[in-house]
């Protein structure tokens, strides 16, 4: 056994220090489904900034201090408060805020989002098929980013006015009409936060032709 460590204690080192390195300050999140398109798209790998919000015990929801404040329109890695899966979507309301949705039409506080002109699209689906999209942008006070509407798809377009509680946050995919989010799950406690998603990594177009996605390595999220 002392020969073992001997031999590898260096290697073994590396790993409990990288270990430590994921889990408590940066970390890569691979995008596995579309429910975030046009931002992200399948096959993109996003860097994680574990202490955005909070310091927390590795390999634990434990905060040991806050370290910042999420704002809307972060993207933010966290799990799901129904079933623990590891999901990545936009922050849109903080806590205290009334969050509502009118035929699709995003309100904050009682402010409406406005829209830019929509952009039609063929949206790729499973097994070869495509859908009719219409993307545009979504203005709501200091945040703008793009969002996207699928034809013929049902999901939850309108929903009453929610006021999210305090410690939690109010989390929407950017494709609206696929996208299993605050609307279906409620919202998100902060201690299920995992970060902030900031840049790209890489990205390949695994559901494609596994070619490289050069445009879009270590691209700025918005």
């Amino acid at each position: 056994m002392k020969s073992f460590w001997a031999t590898n204690r260096a290697f073994i080192l590396f790993l409990v220090l990288f270990g430590l390195f994921r889990t408590a300050i940066a970390d890569w999140n691979p995008i596995p489904s579309g429910s975030m398109r046009p931002s992200l798209l399948e096959g993109d790998v996003v860097l994680v900034n574990r202490l955005a919000y909070d310091l927390k015990v590795p390999l634990t929801n434990l905060s040991l201090a806050r370290l910042g404040e999420p704002q809307r329109g972060d993207i933010v890695v966290f799990f799901s408060p129904k079933d623990d899966t590891r999901l990545i979507k936009r922050l849109v309301a903080l806590a205290g805020d009334t969050v509502e949705m009118r035929n699709g039409v995003l309100i904050v506080n009682g402010e409406a989002a406005q829209y830019s002109e929509a952009r039609q699209f063929q949206e790729p689906m499973d097994e070869g098929q495509t859908l009719p999209a219409l993307r545009l942008h979504e203005r709501l006070g200091a945040r703008e980013n793009q969002i996207q509407w699928l034809a013929g798809v049902p999901s939850l377009r309108s929903m009453p006015a929610y006021r999210v509680p305090e410690g939690h946050y109010w989390m929407m995919g950017d494709n609206r009409d696929n996208s299993a989010d605050s609307r279906y799950f409620g919202p998100v406690p902060r201690h299920l936060m995992v970060g902030r998603a900031h840049h790209l990594v890489l990205s390949v177009a695994f559901k494609e032709d596994w070619l490289p996605r050069w445009e879009r390595f270590g691209m700025p999220l918005s």
